[in-house]
């Protein structure tokens, strides 16, 4: 081998060896998905048979409802699915270079040369999702202003509902139930608690404090 291959040879096998000893792997490389697009969520798509976490938003869950000005529940997260439905026809474009922790791809995706995540957010349906890109902030702000979709009233952020709706056995004791005399949260001690039943498909859920409770509209219980 000449000397100068032979000292390229050693220099790569250097700089291979200090990358596995410091644990540095080389940039992920762009996936990019085309195809019909099946709906699966607000914010999730399937793409030739690839999951789809939308990029830089986080819209309602499916069971989750949000409260319009005069105090009445809407399936929200059904309405953000539809909107989805409507923008994602034809042929869907998906662009990412990583994963979640649920193996789904986390990419930009486009149809008819739209951005779906931007106009998920723009038309009120989906929020910014600054934990991870603030892509979308200016967006959800002329949606809020405009009052559009999920904005018409109170809104509870979908990491929120994920983190206690679902919640009967931890942190999250205050049952927050729906009847006809309102959205009415009881708390434990209450003569009504035992007797009162969660059912999340009807929009009912459990709130870890009555600060919490009260800012999602409901009210303490008599």
């Amino acid at each position: 081998m000449p000397r100068d291959m032979w000292g390229m040879f050693r220099l790569w096998s250097v700089l291979i060896f200090a990358c596995l000893v410091l644990g540095v792997t080389a940039p992920a490389h762009a996936e990019t998905l085309y195809g019909k697009a099946r709906v699966v969520d607000g914010d999730t798509l399937d793409v030739a048979g690839r999951k789809i976490r939308i990029y830089g938003i986080d819209a309602p869950e499916s069971k989750q409802t949000c409260l319009r000005d005069n105090g009445q529940s809407w399936p929200c997260g059904q309405d953000a699915t539809t909107q989805m439905r409507k923008l994602a026809t034809g042929r869907v474009a998906c662009t990412g270079t990583q994963a979640d922790r649920y193996g789904r791809l986390i990419a930009r995706c486009e149809a008819h040369g739209v951005d779906l995540g931007a106009q998920m957010v723009a038309q009120g349906y989906a929020l910014a999702y600054r934990q991870y890109s603030t892509a979308y902030v200016s967006r959800e702000k002329s949606a809020m202003i405009a009052k559009r979709g999920i904005w018409v009233g109170q809104v509870e952020t979908p990491a929120h509902y994920r983190a206690h709706v679902n919640d009967p056995q931890g942190r999250c004791k205050i049952k927050g139930n729906i009847s006809k005399n309102g959205h009415l949260y009881h708390v434990p001690g209450m003569a009504s608690y035992a007797a009162t039943k969660i059912d999340t498909a009807k929009g009912e859920r459990w709130f870890c404090t009555e600060a919490e409770a009260r800012s999602a509209g409901w009210v303490r219980a008599k």
